[in-house]
């Protein structure tokens, strides 16, 4: 029943994900379609304005009855713009496009205002602003094709960051599961080692009841009860490592998880929150400018035209004005909330039995996590210089885009002031500065192209920055909490040895001289003793392998301790044991053949020497000879 629960919980886990990125795949593709939609909007109201501007030049050669019969027919139909499909029926409705088509509506207003229109309007409206609007219809479907395919690669990325969080989920969970069972059979091996170790303990009271009817048998059951034992021994200690092997693993992936799932829900949060607005400014870059700009064209040939129609261009230059691209862009987000909003944050799912939620620095860790903090610190100030480095450039090359587009436009206002009449404007089509607008035309687009590819260079560099600084700070923390844990514990070993420290008090030396670090001629005559005690004590331990006379009830031999204490004690006399003048004699005498020839120089060296040095260096050298080398000494 049990394992019946924990399938149902694990699968009401996975559809929950499973539904939780199905929505998410539907947003995106929603958001796709709306940025196509806006795109094919945009397009149409270029294309019924270029006609309209075509048509209007043809009724301007009819004067009042034709404009006024082209008015009221644009005004009475849904044009183009109404189609089949449900979002085309509500075009003027479309709050994203609600400032062009204010001034849509405006120029309506204005034209049933306009009775007559000269000739030189004529070619002006048939001439450069439908051509005009014809390049801004180019120019919106390139770049609305172009954010498409750039806003398909960054779902695409976010897409395989989360299936790259469900394989780290995945991952973690078979280590989980390995860790339990780990854990579980060693917990086994630990009960059986202790049913053989009880069966042992009654098999050997039992023996020494019936010793003596049954010692050969004993004897032969002896060695067998010791095999299972330790056969038992190293079965624990095979599961114990495998169980921390395998919980280290365990470790590892949750880690892993951790800082994947962090990873997703800053880029997921970074897509929903910037990366949309960029795209949908990016879609926007140069359509409301440029249709101002043609508009404004238009309000100056006909202020230029007919001064009396002044108060309708003031109308459409105020619709003009009121061109919002920031509010345009946030009345789209208000209508197709559902689409835009960011989706829930991915939480932390712990597999069953599983309590840490948090990324754990063990000291098995510790030596790969802070390189790795290390390392993804310098990366995160490597990439917030390139991306702070990019977003500069972008401006400067959306700056620089949107004067391009704004001095084409500025070139049909130069040709109505140097051109008033229609002989004049059609010989300005064939001079030069047709050559030099295509030219900027060749300019125009390679610099968008550079505009889009430093936008798609900026929002890359934007969700690494996000990505990476939710991975530092998920580290930062657990380091800070594992210093600090680690300060605790080293506090806690402190304080016990303080304790101990002062349950056992070091017994006070009872000579008022140094014996480590001292003059031992004052230290032997200030205690009486002959020979210091120690080098007594050492030389007897080293020789005998017995036990200390210094410290009552000792039973460690530990003969290179013993021997450390020695040659320590005579590192620190001040002065040394050998005089600075014998230094020379002994040095020279180290190459005689043997140990007692050796021992008879330097003692014939030592005769006009203190006494009390003579005596503790012959206490210290002259057993030495006789003693059995280590191999040789038998084992206590």
């Amino acid at each position: 029943m049990a394992a019946h629960g924990k399938l149902r919980r694990e699968r009401g886990l996975q559809a929950e994900y499973e539904a939780q990125v199905k929505e998410m795949r539907w947003q995106l593709s929603e958001q796709l379609r709306c940025l196509e939609l806006q795109g094919e909007l945009r397009r149409e109201l270029l294309q019924e304005l270029a006609e309209f501007m075509r048509r209007r030049a043809e009724v301007e050669l009819e004067y009042s009855r034709g404009l006024d019969k082209l008015a009221e027919r644009f005004s009475g139909r849904g044009g183009r713009l109404g189609g089949s499909s449900r979002e085309h029926q509500s075009f003027r409705k479309e709050p994203s496009l609600l400032s062009p088509l204010h001034c849509w509506a405006v120029l309506l207003q204005q034209t049933r205002q306009q009775s007559r229109e000269s000739a030189t309007l004529s070619e002006v409206l048939a001439g450069p602003l439908a051509q005009r609007l014809s390049h801004i219809a180019e120019d919106v479907g390139r770049i609305v094709k172009r954010s498409k395919d750039l806003e398909q690669q960054l779902q695409d990325e976010l897409l395989e960051v989360v299936s790259e969080l469900q394989t780290a989920k995945k991952t973690y969970q078979v280590y989980h599961m390995e860790s339990v069972n780990a854990e579980a059979k060693l917990r086994e091996a630990e009960r059986q080692e202790e049913k053989r170790a009880g069966r042992s303990a009654a098999s050997a009271v039992a023996a020494a009841a019936a010793a003596a009817a049954a010692t050969a048998t004993a004897t032969e059951a002896g060695p067998l009860r010791k095999s299972s034992l330790k056969k038992g021994g190293r079965l624990v200690e095979k599961r114990q490592a495998k169980f921390l092997e395998h919980k280290l693993k365990c470790t590892k992936a949750r880690n892993e998880y951790l800082l994947s799932l962090a990873s997703v829900n800053a880029a997921v949060s970074n897509y929903y929150l910037r990366d949309v607005l960029d795209l949908m400014d990016c879609c926007d870059t140069g359509f409301h400018l440029a249709l101002g700009q043609v508009l404004r064209s238009y309000t100056a040939a006909e202020s230029r035209t007919q001064a009396s129609q002044m108060q309708g261009l003031g109308s459409l230059e105020e619709a003009v004005e009121a061109l919002d691209p920031p509010g345009d862009k946030a009345k789209v987000l208000e209508v197709h909330a559902v689409a835009f909003c960011p989706p829930l944050r991915f939480d932390y799912h712990p597999h069953e039995g599983d309590e840490v939620a948090e990324i754990r620095v063990e000291m098995e860790l510790r030596d790969e996590i802070l390189p790795r903090a290390q390392n993804i610190q310098s990366r995160l100030d490597r990439q917030t210089i390139e991306t702070e480095e990019v977003s500069k450039t972008l401006k400067a090359t959306l700056q620089a885009l949107l004067e391009v587009v704004a001095s084409e436009d500025g070139d049909v206002l130069d040709s109505l002031q140097a051109s008033p009449s229609t002989e004049s404007l059609k010989s300005t089509s064939s001079d030069p500065g047709a050559r030099q607008a295509g030219r900027r035309r060749g300019q125009q687009q390679e610099t968008e192209t550079f505009y889009i590819m430093k936008l798609q260079e900026y929002l890359s560099g934007r969700s690494i920055l996000a990505k990476l600084q939710a991975k530092h700070e998920k580290l930062q923390e657990a380091i800070e909490r594992g210093d600090k844990e680690e300060r605790e514990v080293s506090w806690t070993q402190y304080t016990q040895r303080k304790l101990q420290k002062s349950r056992h008090p070091r017994p006070s030396s009872q000579y008022n001289q140094k014996l480590f670090g001292g003059d031992m001629e004052k230290f032997i005559q200030s205690s009486g003793q002959p020979v210091p005690l120690v080098v007594e004590s050492c030389v007897r331990f080293i020789n005998l392998n017995g036990e200390d006379p210094l410290v009552e009830g000792c039973t460690a031999h530990d003969l290179d301790s013993v021997a450390g204490v020695l040659k320590l004690y005579f590192r620190s006399l001040d002065p040394p044991l050998f005089p600075p003048d014998l230094f020379k004699e002994l040095l020279a005498s180290a190459g005689t053949p043997s140990w007692r020839a050796w021992l008879g120089r330097t003692s014939r060296s030592w005769k006009p020497g203190p006494r009390p040095r003579r005596m503790t260096w012959t206490a210290a050298w002259r057993p030495w000879p006789a003693f059995p080398t280590r191999a040789a000494r038998p084992r206590s």
